[in-house]
């Protein structure tokens, strides 16, 4: 998805990088944490879809803390106070006078200070996944002590950054977990854009030191507290802490293991963000329609790469990724993303996707690959260029127990295809990893 336009706002003598996304009738300011890099964040599906929902009731202002993303790099790690100045600076850059914000994370803690401070230019806050308190202390016994923060640091953050996307993804959005290669890619590159590694080990030692319980009980804007009860980043207990010091504030928890507020259930987390900030609570409706979905696999490509050198093997997956899609165009898929050494594709027929998936085999078999391949019909949901919902997942977990140059099909594939001619041999009710109870598989016979 396309990114907005990136514009600066002066603070002091530091750039911050800003965006304005929509034109409703309220400002929110939303205040990341950890770091972000405003123009690849809107390549990441999930976090565009988190934007453009808010955007859709407000006129949304996006940043870069200072040091990190597109803004102005510095020598030392900014304090809360000129992460201040930096979110006044974007507001007065986009002429707005008051604003909603909506803190996430580490970005809650300066959220409520910038609302405890000025009330005058704060209308509401939202704290999402965020902590009046870093590390454990004597009152405050849920969070983890600061020598076990700079060894997950260490062990977990610093060895991985921008180099394994899936590493940091496991303990932010365990959910997202399934996704494929070219999503954790796309997430390291993200974070080598974001930030460095020196500035990453800065912000989390500056990170460590957050307390703002003090100034909890003198906010008087109106305030919601959201948190998801198994966050495995930040205790829910923090968060429910948060809500007792605020005078007046609603305290949410909602069910989930995701730090990130757009991973995972998103719309559960947004649905409350609208109707707190605008009384009402929307009900997006996704655009949905019934498709067979089509998983292609080279089997054994990591050995065979291996045993032929890369530039031999490149040059043999473009030929077989130039045959996929000659089979594809001739059954009518639609080609979504390659995998790696794979696809997804989709069909408006059941039949056709089966007929392109044996012509597939066999085109790899001609080039001396074999494939795997899997199929499933069901409703997805169609994102931008990308498609999801539960019937990608299956046809995912189906195409991933088939065998080398086997076509494998849920009941579902096989019942629409009745009349058709197609046979089919019975291969047993398997489980399939994260879906709910048996699904029976068919090998197409060839």
């Amino acid at each position: 998805m396309s990114s907005p336009p990136t514009r600066y706002a002066k603070s002091g003598e530091v750039s911050i990088a800003y965006q304005v996304v929509g034109d409703g009738p309220i400002d929110v300011v939303l205040v990341p944490g950890f770091v972000t890099q405003v123009e690849l964040l809107w390549e990441l599906p999930p976090v565009a879809r988190y934007f453009q929902r808010i955007a859709s009731f407000s006129r949304l202002l996006l940043f870069d803390k200072r040091g990190t993303g597109l803004s102005d790099p510095v020598a030392d790690v900014p304090t809360l106070e000129q992460r201040m100045d930096d979110v006044r600076a974007v507001m007065d850059a986009t002429g707005s006078d008051r604003a909603s914000l909506i803190g996430i994370s580490e970005g809650g803690a300066m959220s409520a200070l910038f609302a405890a401070a000025h009330p005058e230019r704060v209308t509401s806050l939202v704290l999402y996944g965020a902590m009046a308190r870093t590390t454990q202390a004597p009152d405050y016994p849920w969070a983890s002590s600061a020598e076990a923060l700079r060894e997950s640091a260490s062990e977990f953050i610093a060895p991985y950054w921008g180099q394994r996307g899936e590493v940091m993804a496991e303990l932010f959005a365990p959910s997202t977990m399934d996704s494929d290669p070219q999503a954790f890619e796309a997430l390291a590159r993200f974070q080598r854009s974001a930030a460095s590694p020196a500035m990453i080990q800065q912000i989390f030692e500056m990170f460590i030191d957050v307390d703002v319980r003090a100034v909890l009980p003198t906010i008087h804007v109106p305030t919601l507290v959201l948190h998801r009860r198994g966050d495995r980043v930040v205790n829910w207990r923090a968060a429910k802490d948060m809500a007792t010091r605020i005078p007046s504030a609603r305290y949410v928890e909602l069910a989930g293991i995701d730090h990130l507020p757009w991973a995972g259930d998103a719309d559960a987390v947004l649905g409350e963000v609208e109707e707190f900030l605008t009384g009402v609570r929307s009900v997006p409706e996704p655009d949905r329609v019934l498709a067979t979905v089509m998983f292609t696999d080279i089997v054994g490509s990591t050995e065979r790469a291996g045993a032929i050198g890369d530039a031999r093997w490149r040059v043999l997956l473009s030929e077989h990724q130039a045959a996929v899609r000659r089979e594809l165009a001739h059954f009518r898929g639609r080609e979504v993303k390659t995998l790696g050494d794979g696809s997804l594709a989709t069909f408006d027929g059941p039949a056709r996707a089966v007929r392109c998936g044996q012509s597939i085999v066999t085109a790899a078999r001609s080039l001396g690959l074999e494939v795997r391949i899997g199929l499933h019909s069901g409703e997805v949901e169609l994102i931008g260029d990308d498609v999801g919902g539960i019937a990608v997942h299956i046809a995912a977990r189906v195409g991933s127990l088939a065998t080398p140059g086997e076509v494998l099909a849920s009941s579902t594939v096989k019942d629409l295809v009745a009349g058709s001619g197609i046979r089919f041999a019975d291969r047993g009710a398997k489980h399939l990893k994260g879906i709910p109870d048996e699904w029976r598989l068919f090998a197409v016979a060839t």
